[in-house]
């Protein structure tokens, strides 16, 4: 066999080499994606229109998120902050609306204490979403929740369903920082939070919620009577409690 037949059978090698080389990189690359990114990976892969684009924008938040300083809180924080959630949600008995307004404040402000930044939603939904992906569902149904308030047309039980959405968020923010994912249990994270760290005095109040839940439905008789359905992560401790 002639020289230069070896050399077009080496490039021919080498090129096959090279190509399952890409593949393999771009299939691992994009499991890591969705690994960390959860169902953000298939929203953003929807908007994009396309793979590449949407890792290329998946990779610019990791990119940006690393660049934040972000920080723990303190035990004596946390409890300060879920001492705030019981009140909000008492205030939830009376004033629905404006408990869901203030839940949501409060979820920004534990964000900009743990140095994320707190101004434009999808800015926020951006750098949330590099480490609490799989949660920032709960994030969107709140948000759009809220913005039906505004308007009075959110039901009753869309603002307990917003209360339980922003407390799904707010959970996770309060745990000390990367522990909010890890590997295989990383779906239940939140729903196991919700049942095992919930204080007595706030299971309490989402009771005194739910009891006056008829109370105040007269309010939103023209809005939606279809309840909000939490996304398949979990936070059915939450559920359960405050219908119970």
């Amino acid at each position: 066999m002639s020289t230069a037949i070896w050399v077009v059978v080496a490039l021919v090698v080498v090129a096959v080499l090279a190509a399952a080389g890409y593949l393999a990189m771009t299939r691992s690359r994009t499991a890591r994606l969705r690994r960390r990114f959860g169902p953000e990976y298939d929203r953003v892969l929807e908007r994009q229109g396309g793979r590449a684009a949407a890792e290329r924008e998946l990779r610019s938040r990791e990119q940006r998120h690393e660049e934040l300083e972000l920080r723990d809180l303190d035990p004596g924080r946390r409890e300060e902050y879920r001492e705030q959630w019981v009140r909000v949600q008492e205030r939830f008995v009376d004033a629905p609306e404006a408990a869901v307004e203030q839940a949501d404040q409060l979820v920004t402000v534990v964000m900009g204490e743990r140095g994320y930044p707190t101004h434009g939603f999808e800015e926020k939904v951006a750098h949330l979403s590099v480490e609490h992906g799989r949660t920032l569902e709960h994030y969107r149904r709140a948000h759009t929740i809220s913005g039906k308030a505004t308007t009075k047309e959110a039901s009753t039980e869309d603002l307990r369903q917003a209360m339980v959405h922003y407390r799904a968020l707010f959970e996770e923010l309060l745990a000390p920082h990367g522990e909010a994912h890890h590997g295989k249990g990383e779906e239940h994270t939140a729903q196991n939070r919700a049942k095992h760290a919930t204080p007595q005095t706030d299971q309490h109040a989402e009771r005194r919620a739910a009891e006056h839940t008829d109370e105040h439905a007269g309010k939103h008789a023209a809005a939606p009577t279809g309840p909000a359905t939490g996304p398949s992560t979990g936070h059915r401790g939450d559920d359960r409690t405050m219908r119970s």
